[in-house]
């Protein structure tokens, strides 16, 4: 009997009688999994070229499994078969702690035993699509020694990638798609690296932005088919779905999506689902109670005006992280390094990253935040504007761009969050008796404390003093500061009685953190 890790992959394949024009669109497989105590899953298989279809499944729990599958194809109906699920053995944090989900509070993820785990991301929307075997896999062990934990990018053609190195495109048609199995089997190499590095791999299903992207020139139907058909395909790799890309998906434009998600997912769904809303958009309202919508996800995008920086720290994501039903809040895109500001037209520094990530994470709940470089997302082989990007500026090589300081610092990013119990936060505005941001967005004080309020987590943009409500927390008595661009904590003093105002160490951001205690 075969056997397989819990968590990792079981695949199967089976051969069909006939020989399709169109597989995707003539013939269907579903399979049902029975588990070691009775309870059925039902996946669909799917076709990878000529005869070949295939099954692929997680399996949750240890034990011996079996299967049966169902088609209207004789060579693909009623085969059955069996396999032992063992328990994991390794080291990888995928299989040790199993598959994502919310937390009991529904405030971040964590894993199936209970672990929280920190959504610290990186946007290579191009990366599996364009990089080389070899390429891909310098780049994860980049990421992996950054502490990066999860991977966004697109699995189809799109406006900036026509298709993948060797210019194959994943589908051909609008009324009556067509997959392409070679692209697919391409990008299965690519996906296993993500798991096989511990990174969770979050591909975009369908990107919405321009005329030349799938989710505006497909209609829905189609689209449905697409998306399960990928779905069927990487649903056993440990996964976090954006289903629609950089798309317009507000009020009544929501109803389409809101139905491919039901028809693609339904309600029994086994990994976690989100959006990815154009620019300073927030579609929580629209989604937040769609049976497969599992957190709200937005862009606070690349802008640096008073007005866009206003819109992540005193807008959307700092009021309405409360709305009921509660659900994680994580900016899947803040402006990326290198690329040129909207409105300044100067390229953001890592001091702009670090600002934008930072405040991300305190002014709603934390649960993750995701980076981005110019030349990384475009996978950029040498130096050039993107394509159909124009006015984001020239983007260097991949393998320069990996190496920017703001990727750096987000390694410590992780590091400090990692420090505390950063799932107890919650946003604290009121900690501030007077915000330095009132007046210049540009010197907002993002402020969050843990739920029984002992004690509180600040970031401070630039130097300044800062006045707070000391009477908020529970008994503080000590203060560190972090240096979010080197990684170090400076050694924690007292704070003297009746003491409310606090400068940073220098002209630089900094991180303070207040508490009755060393551990936290």
């Amino acid at each position: 009997m075969d056997q397989v890790a819990q968590w990792m992959r079981f695949e199967s394949e089976f051969i069909s009688s006939n020989e399709y024009d169109n597989p995707l669109q003539e013939v269907s497989m579903q399979v049902d999994f029975t588990s070691p105590d009775g309870i059925k899953h039902n996946l669909n298989g799917f076709w990878d070229g000529g005869k070949s279809w295939k099954v692929r499944f997680s399996p949750t729990t240890t034990g011996t499994w079996s299967y049966k599958t169902q088609s209207s194809d004789s060579g693909l109906d009623g085969n059955e078969g069996s396999f032992e699920c063992v328990p994991y053995s390794g080291d990888n944090p995928l299989y040790t702690h199993g598959a994502l989900r919310l937390s009991d509070n529904r405030r971040y993820i964590v894993h199936d035993d209970g672990t929280p785990f920190f959504w610290l991301s990186d946007t290579a929307w191009n990366g599996v699509l364009l990089s080389t075997e070899d390429e891909w896999e310098k780049y994860l062990k980049d990421r992996v020694n950054k502490n990066f934990t999860a991977i966004q990018y697109v699995t189809t053609q799109w406006r900036a990638a026509q298709g993948d190195r060797e210019g194959r495109p994943a589908f051909t048609g609008k009324e009556n798609i067509a997959v392409n199995p070679e692209f697919f089997q391409r990008m299965d190499k690519r996906v296993n690296a993500l798991n096989d590095h511990g990174l969770i791999a979050s591909p975009v299903l369908i990107w919405t932005c321009t005329a030349k992207d799938p989710g505006q020139t497909v209609p829905n139907d189609q689209l449905t088919i697409l998306a399960s058909y990928m779905v069927a395909r990487y649903g056993a790799h440990q996964v976090i779905w954006m289903l629609g890309g950089d798309g317009n998906y507000r009020e009544e434009k929501s109803e389409r999506w809101k139905q491919i998600g039901r028809d693609v997912f339904g309600e029994d769904h086994h990994r976690l689902i989100t959006m990815h809303p154009g620019g300073v958009q927030w579609i929580a309202d629209e989604f937040r109670s769609e049976p497969w919508f599992s957190f709200n996800g937005y862009q606070s995008g690349h802008g640096d005006s008073d007005k866009t920086l206003r819109w992540l720290c005193e807008g959307p994501p700092a009021k309405e992280w409360d709305k009921e039903p509660v659900i994680p809040i994580i900016n899947l895109e803040p402006n990326y390094e290198a690329h040129k500001a909207y409105h300044s037209k100067k390229p953001h520094d890592a001091h702009a990253v670090r600002r934008a990530t930072y405040w991300s994470l305190l002014v709603s709940p934390p649960a993750g935040v995701t980076y981005g470089a110019q030349g990384i997302w475009s996978w950029q082989l040498e130096p050039d504007e993107p394509m159909d990007h124009k006015g984001s500026g020239v983007a260097q090589p991949w393998y320069d761009v990996i190496n920017l300081p703001g990727s750096r610092h987000m390694k410590y990013l992780k590091k400090v969050f990692s420090d505390v119990r950063w799932w107890e936060l919650v946003p604290a505005p009121e900690l501030m008796e007077e915000q330095p941001g009132k007046d210049d967005p540009h010197k907002f004080v993002a402020a969050a404390v843990s739920a029984d309020k002992s004690w509180a987590f600040l970031y401070l943009t630039e130097r300044m003093t800062i006045k707070l409500n000391m009477d908020m927390l529970d008994d503080p008595k000590i203060i560190k500061w972090f240096n979010p661009r080197n990684g170090q904590w400076m050694e924690a003093s007292e704070i003297a009685d009746g003491q409310d105002k606090f400068t940073s160490p220098d002209e630089q951001d900094w991180v303070l953190l207040i508490n009755g205690k060393e551990d936290i």
